[in-house]
Parts: C-alpha cells; structure tokens; sequence
C-alpha cells in the first residue's frame, strides 16, 4: 500500500468515527458570520461576548498538551481558532485531536479575543465537522515547479499559492469593469448560438458535433460575428456579447482551444472611431483595476496614454523584412515565407501569406499599445475595403507586450461583395487552406435586407486579462485550460 493510500485509509476510519456522533458532510451549517465580515465587527462583538458561528477549512493545528491552536480560512479571510480541553470538556477535546485533519472543513461556535501578542482569535466553545477531507493537502506544493501540475490540480494551486488567486481576483474585475463600461455606453449584452450549423466570423478550424434530436451536424462557434450582424440587420445598433468560442488548433502561451472573446458591433459607425473607443475603454479598466495607466510586463514598462500609436501593416512588413508587400507576387512571397522557416497551408492566400510573415517578425516588437491598421484585403473577407482603391481593408489590431488583443474593422455590408468574398474563401478550402471562411447562405440573406454601415469589434479576453495580470500564458489566467492526459 503507497503512502497516499494509507493516509486515505486512516482518514476514512476517522470519518467513520466522527458519523458515529454526527454526520460528517452535513447539509446545514449554522454559520452567521464570514471571517470577513467578523474581522469587520471584530472590537464590537468582543465586547459584548456575543457568540460568533464560523465555518472555513482548517490550514493548521498546533498542539500544547491541553490546549490547541490551529487556523481557518473560508475563501474571505483568516483566523486563528483556540481550542481548549478546560473549555470544551475532555471527550470532545480529545475526539478533535483524534479524528480532525488539516484540510477538513469545520464549524467553530465562539467567542472573539485578542492573545496576548494582540492577534484576533476565537476561544471556541463547541465545533464539529462540515466536510471530512479524505486526502491530506500536499505539504511541498508551494513553489512547485511542475506547471502542468498546478494547472490540473488548480484547486491547490489557489489553496496554496495567493498571488494565483489574485490573478483570477483580477480577472474578475476585469471582465466587470469591461461590462460596466460597456453598459455606461448603452450597448446590450446578448447571446448567440454556441452549436451552430455554419461557423464562421473568423479564420480557424472548428470542432465538429451531431445533433441527434434533428439528425444534424452542428459546429461550436470559433465567433458569434455573423449572429450578431443579424441583431444590426433587425434593428439593435449597439450590442455585444462575452462568451466562450472554440478553435480546433494548436495550443501554445497565446491559444488555448476553449477561450472568452468580446465581440462589439455599432452601427453607423467606422474603424477609426473604434480606436478611439478602445483608447478609452482599455484605459477605463486600468484605471478601475489597476488604479494606474501604466503596467511592467517582461520587465519593460507599458505606458498607457491615449493615442496609442498608429502603424500601417505594409509599413511594418517593409521596414522588418525589406519586402514591399505591393509589389511582390504571391509565389514570390511565399518563398520569401519558406526562407524564414515558416510553414504554410496549401491554398494560402497572399494576405495570409504575408500575416504569416507579421507574426514571425513583426509582432513582438510592438511592446507599447500599438494600432497595425490597413491589412490587404483577402486578409479578412468580412472587412470594407478603404475607398481609396489602394487594396487595404479599414482594419486595425491591436498590440500589447507582443499579443494581439483587438481584432477590429469597418463591416462589410454589400452582399453582393460579401458573397464574392465567400466564394473565393471557398475556393482556397479546395485548395487545401482549412481556415478558409465558409458560404453562409443565411447570413447572406440577413445581409440582403439591408444591415447599417457598421463597426466591429473582437477582443481576446484571456490575452487582455493575461497583461493585466503580468501571466506570460494563457494557462496562467485560464482557470481549467485545455491538457494532455496525464498518461499520454
């Protein structure tokens, strides 16, 4: 018998001992007070000796003969419990003593005083168990260097590392002020279709499923994009949704099959007034979370300050590679590609050719919050192109510490033009391109009757919330993210 199993062994006689006198998960606890909210009232309920009722997991227990101190802690704070034999009586004592582990669960009635080191503590009269641990807490978890670990055992993780849990704190308050700000500008929130019969609003491979109730094949979304046109095609001019979408690709610090994007839409409106609007939104939430405008990321500091900086996509590619993207053919590019050690799909087009090109060597020198705007159209088939005629989309990214974090355009509203883009999305699918955008014949309706001259508007949460945070991976401030099985 391992270690592991003997302890569980003994923890389950103990179990066994206390539902001899009570239950040991049982399904009501008497609890009147969080360990926040009697820390608050702390010097008040001291005073009048008016009995506390606590509840939280035992962290530690420290014996001394007749008396013995140990900790609690319920997710809000703290605290240190006293149990005394003179106080409790000698059975229940020792019962304590006998069948009560760290990591259990208990209830603690009392009394609040202050040691004589002025620490706050409960002289406890009665206490009994909530939840009888099975398993001991690991004793060297702390600092542990296995990361996979952690983050499939995420429930230790937070148990033992706090500044772990502050960054999901964090993220919390991220995603709030994001809505709060969103709801101060009069944009509804609303919901679309997770399982959808046609994916699309972006370049990825989805995750293929089957409806049995109508005998269908249904996707889960990598975008709620073209749901949400729909609801500008019915009459709402400002919406958005937050929510999970689903990209069956690689994994790696900036991907993760499951993540949580904000998608935005505004009609009558363009792309350059959505930079100003995600000027003053991201400073917003700063403000809010951070109480700053400035952060340290990879020990480069990141300065905040409306207007960020503003670079056009050819620019970059031809000041980083010397290759002047309005010239070049596309096979010539494609070589170019291959030189740099870059694999590409079969039937990719130049536009991604060349995106394929930005993120090898462009991309993580944009440190500073950074616009990229005009892409080449065939980057994205669901952007208006400029009406200068020049080839480039009214597109704009934005850049954090190397990550993407905005996807942004004015929208495409000529169905006609919208399904020449699809058919040509099509086209590289046969060719072997299998992030290629699919016909959708029902969108193309919507489109039909007429949508508003528009904006919209993606944003890779977790990446946001990874900045934020300063985590260098999206396992960091994804609380369960996608693993291998641990055998494999």
């Amino acid at each position: 018998m391992s270690r592991k199993e003997e302890l569980r062994k003994n923890r389950i006689e103990k179990m066994r001992n206390v539902e001899k006198d009570s239950p040991p998960y049982p399904l009501l606890t008497a609890r009147n007070y969080t360990l926040k909210e009697a820390f608050s009232r702390f010097e008040k309920l001291k005073e009048s000796e008016e009995e506390v009722v606590v509840a939280g997991r035992l962290r530690s227990i420290r014996q001394h003969g007749k008396l013995t101190f140990a900790n609690i802690e319920d997710g809000t704070a703290e605290i240190q419990v006293f149990i005394s034999e003179d106080t409790i009586g000698k059975v229940p004592y020792n019962f304590f003593l006998e069948n009560f582990d760290m990591g259990d669960f208990v209830e603690v009635r009392g009394v609040l005083f202050l040691t004589k080191k002025n620490e706050k503590s409960i002289k406890v009269a009665d206490l009994k168990m909530l939840s009888k641990s099975l398993l001991p807490l690991p004793e060297k978890w702390h600092g542990l260097q296995d990361t996979e670990e952690r983050y499939r055992k995420r429930y230790l993780d937070l148990l033992f590392n706090d500044e772990v849990k502050e960054s999901f704190r964090k993220r919390s308050k991220i995603i709030k002020e994001l809505r709060r700000f969103l709801e101060k500008k009069e944009f509804m929130e609303v919901e679309t279709p997770v399982l959808q019969p046609m994916y699309g609003g972006g370049s990825a491979k989805p995750f293929k499923t089957h409806l049995n109730a109508l005998s269908m094949d249904l996707y889960l979304r990598i975008a709620p994009e073209l749901y949400l046109k729909r609801l500008l095609v019915g009459g709402f001019d400002k919406v958005y949704e937050m929510g999970k979408c689903f990209r069956n690709e690689g994994i790696d610090k900036t991907h993760n099959p499951e993540f949580t994007s904000l998608e935005i839409y505004k009609a009558y409106s363009d792309y350059k007034k959505m930079m100003s609007f995600t000027e003053e939104m991201v400073l917003y939430v700063l403000k809010e979370v951070l109480g700053k405008k400035d952060l340290w990321y990879d020990e480069k500091k990141i300065e905040f300050s409306a207007p960020f900086e503003r670079v056009q996509f050819y620019d970059l590619i031809r000041k980083e590679t010397g290759i002047d993207l309005e010239e070049i053919s596309v096979d010539a590019l494609r070589k170019e590609a291959e030189s740099m050690g870059i694999e590409l799909e079969k039937g990719a087009s130049k536009a991604h050719i060349s995106d394929e090109i930005f993120k090898e060597k462009c991309r993580h020198k944009l440190v500073q919050p950074t616009f990229v705007i005009h892409h080449p159209e065939g980057f994205q088939p669901l952007a208006k192109p400029l009406p200068d005629g020049s080839g480039k989309l009214a597109t704009f990214q934005l850049y954090i510490a190397g990550w993407e974090i905005v996807n942004a355009f004015s929208e495409l509203n000529d169905p006609t033009e919208q399904r020449k883009r699809f058919i040509e999305q099509e086209k590289m699918l046969e060719k072997g391109f299998t992030e290629a955008q699919r016909m959708d014949e029902d969108f193309l309706t919507a489109l039909e009757h007429g949508m508003p001259p528009a904006v919209g508007f993606g944003m890779g949460v977790d990446r946001f919330c990874a900045i934020l945070t300063g985590s260098h991976s999206l396992r960091e401030i994804i609380l369960f993210p996608a693993m291998r099985k641990k055998d494999e």
